[in-house]
Order: C-alpha cells, then sequence, then structure tokens
C-alpha cells in the first residue's frame, strides 16, 4: 500500500522569509539537526528555521513543514516501491524554496534525497553555485569512502561548503575545490548524553534500526538470537528502543510471533533511553552509540536479498559498523544476512559475558571519542560553521525598532 500524497506546510503568513531550511530525512538525521538548530538559535536567537524532518527538530524551535522521518526508506527495492510518493515530495520541496528563497538549504545526511535536491536545485538556478540566491550547505555528509566515491566531484559542483563528522572524512574531497570541515561526532559533545548505556548485570538490548524495511528483516533474526541465548539462560530479559510509533508497531508485531519471549521483552521509546550488559544492533547511528557507551555486543543487518547483491558490488568498505571502520577491527562482531543465525548470536552473547568483553568494550570507547573530535565538540564547531556561513556577524546584523 503506497501512503497518501505529500503537502507541505506553508511558511507563516506575514514572517520574513526564512533563514535556513533543514532537511533531515531519518531520526537520527533529525536529532543531530535539532542540536544544531537549538545551539544556533541560542547564538543568533532571531534565527528563522524552516524544516523537512521529524519531531526533534520541531522541538527544537523549527518550523515543521513535513515530518519526513515518519517516511523514511532504505534500499533500492523500498525507494523504487515509494517513487510516487518521493517524486512528489521532491517537486514540492523545490517550488517551496523557489517560493520563499531561504538564505540557505542545510542538507542533513539523507543523501538519495538531498543530493538530487542539490542537484535540482543547481540545474535551476536557485542555489548560488546556480546562479541563485540560496546557499547550499551539508552536515553529515554522504558516505564517499564506502561507496560511489566520484559523487564529490559532483558535489563540488552543487554545494557551497560540507561539514564532517568522521576525521578521516576531510581528506576523501582534497582533490575537489569543495571546503570541507571536521566539527566533532555530535556523540563526542561533552554532557551528550548517549541514548544507552552500560550496566552490569542489565538486561540485553536489541536495538534494530529507525526505519521500517531494516528492522522487519533484522528484528526477526535479533528475537531468534535472543530465544537461543535463552535456552542456556532462561532468566535472561531484554529491552528495545523504538524511534517512533510506527517502528513500534512493526516491533510489536515481531514480538508477537514469539509469544515465549513477549513477557522478557521490553519496549521502551528512544527518548527514555536503556542501560544493559550486552548488546544486539542494527549498523547504523545506534551501534556508534552502544560503542561508545563501552556496551559489548554484535551488530546484526539484513537486508532485501537483492538490494545486498547490488550493495556488495559497489560497497569496498571492511565493515559496516562505523566504530569498527574507526578502529580498523571487529570490536563488535558483524553477523550480516545469512550469517546472523541463532546459534551464532547466541554464542556471541555468552562471550560478552565475559569480564575482558567489558573491559575491551571500554578501552575502544576511550579511543573512539578521542577520534572524533572531543576538542571540535567542546567549541561547537557545528554551530559556528553553520553561523559563519548563514548570517552576518552581530556587529552587522541590522537592528530594528
Amino acid at each position: 500500500m503506497n501512503p497518501p500524497s505529500p503537502s507541505l506546510l506553508p511558511w507563516p503568513a506575514g514572517e520574513p522569509p526564512p533563514d535556513l531550511l533543514v532537511i533531515a530525512g531519518e531520526a537520527s538525521g533529525d536529532e543531530h539537526a535539532a542540536r544544531l538548530v537549538r545551539s544556533l538559535r541560542s547564538r543568533r536567537p532571531g534565527v528563522r528555521v524552516a524544516a523537512l524532518g521529524g519531531p526533534a527538530l520541531q522541538q527544537a524551535g523549527a518550523v515543521l513543514l513535513f515530518d519526513l522521518t515518519a517516511h523514511a526508506v532504505v534500499g533500492l527495492v523500498e525507494v523504487l516501491k515509494n517513487y510516487g510518493f518521493f517524486k512528489s515530495l521532491f517537486n514540492q520541496t523545490v517550488a517551496w524554496i523557489e517560493t520563499h528563497q531561504p538564505r540557505a538549504v542545510l542538507f542533513v545526511d539523507y543523501p538519495g534525497f538531498n543530493l538530487r535536491l542539490a542537484e535540482k536545485l543547481f540545474q535551476s538556478g536557485l542555489s548560488r553555485k546556480g546562479g541563485g540566491k540560496v546557499s547550499t550547505l551539508y552536515y553529515i555528509g554522504p558516505q564517499i569512502w564506502a561507496w560511489k566515491a566520484r559523487r564529490r566531484f559532483a558535489m563540488a559542483k552543487w554545494l557551497d561548503a560540507l561539514a564532517v563528522i568522521f576525521p578521516f572524512e576531510s581528506a576523501c574531497y582534497a582533490d575537489t575545490t569543495l571546503p570541507v570541515e571536521f566539527v566533532g561526532h555530535p556523540f563526542a559533545a561533552p554532557g551528550q548524553r548517549l541514548p544507552i548505556s552500560y550496566a552490569a548485570g542489565g538486561p540485553i538490548l536489541l536495538l534494530p534500526g529507525s526505519r521500517v524495511a531494516p528492522v522487519s528483516r533484522i528484528f526477526p533474526a535479533m528475537l531468534a538470537g535472543l530465544a537461543a541465548y535463552r535456552e542456556i539462560n532462561p532468566s535472561a530479559t531484554a529491552i528495545t528502543l523504538y524511534p517512533t510509533e510506527k517502528i513500534r508497531a512493526v516491533i510489536e508485531s515481531q514480538l508477537a510471533a514469539h509469544p515465549r519471549l513477549v513477557p522478557h521483552v521490553t519496549l521502551n521509546p528512544v527518548s527514555e533511553g536503556a542501560s544493559g550488559r550486552m548488546v544486539l544492533t542494527s549498523s547504523g547511528t545506534m551501534s556508534l552509540a552502544c560503542a561508545l557507551a563501552g556496551v559489548p555486543g554484535a551488530i546484526v543487518y539484513r537486508a532485501n536479498p537483492f538490494t545486498y547483491f547490488v550493495g556488495r558490488s559497489v560497497v569496498t568498505i571492511p565493515y559496516l559498523g562505523i566504530a569498527n571502520l574507526l578502529l580498523g577491527d571487529s570490536a563488535w562482531p558483524e553477523f550480516i544476512q545469512g550469517g546472523a543465525k541463532p546459534v551464532a548470536l547466541a554464542h556471541r552473547l555468552l562471550a560478552c559475558e565475559k569480564p575482558a568483553a567489558r573491559e575491551q568494550a571500554a578501552a575502544n570507547a576511550t579511543r573512539l571519542r578521542q577520534l572524533l573530535g572531543e576538542n571540535q565538540a567542546a567549541h561547537d564547531a557545528p554551530a559556528a560553521w553553520l553561523e559563519k556561513l548563514l548570517l552576518p556577524p552581530p556587529s552587522e546584523t541590522p537592528t530594528h525598532p
């Protein structure tokens, strides 16, 4: 069943044009963008922000034009199924930008949609690079170090600036004219509260992700692994975090297929967070949160078979988990596609019970924080980067009676 046709809300009547339009298509991007917008608004209280994003951006003070996070999809097959919906949304977004002429568009991750939009703004003469007035900025760039590396040349043509969150990314653009700045990872910011924490003797964390299609494939494998582990340790319990009610419904449906597990699995919203002694997690943002929290465990990943087949031919990195990539080893073993077997996952959970597993996870967490730029985050580098590109210095800002 296809989703209903999208419809963007108008900018409030009588208000000056927005300074910034933020486009964040996934729950993690919504959270990262919200922190950035909140920080920017604390530095420049009068800044006007619109967003295609989610509830976090709305709570940060952006005018939410459309909840894009509620329609996040991943994989070639899923994108094709929703082609009409996203084509309509894409065209409406271009028209909205043409009508309201924000100072800048800030693309946050979500490259399948965002890079196409950057290209369209260039071709339509709306962006500064295309001869127009709208700056095109990108925060949390696409993973060109993993696949489609040549996108960097198109990005240099379409974008005014890029802020990256991993220390090795700047060098990936060294042969282009695109200004790139490493601003530290949001999770490394001082005082940043991770949604995950370690608790000796706590439950097992099952974290299948934030998008419907991957969750529908990954969570059953996690449940099967939990069931196999409970045959060895019948007292084991688990907590699963969900980012939206839509994902909760998927999780509940799949959990219902394992009635013997239902009393032993608690569902919590991501906003409440969770503590546990070990984890089975998808390969997305949450896997990095687990690594930074020093929780031992494993990465579980299953894609549509065709999507996976195509992906294997273009992705050249040795690991899916970003923590493994940063550390250069399989600190969090990866169980992918057919490798995510119940017995294999149960054996990994057994290994995580050993004190050495926790000690190694804690040591890796310390290394990761250093790699992810604690210093940049401490100086609010993301907001400073955006402010200098978006707005004139405060001394040049016109005052109004």
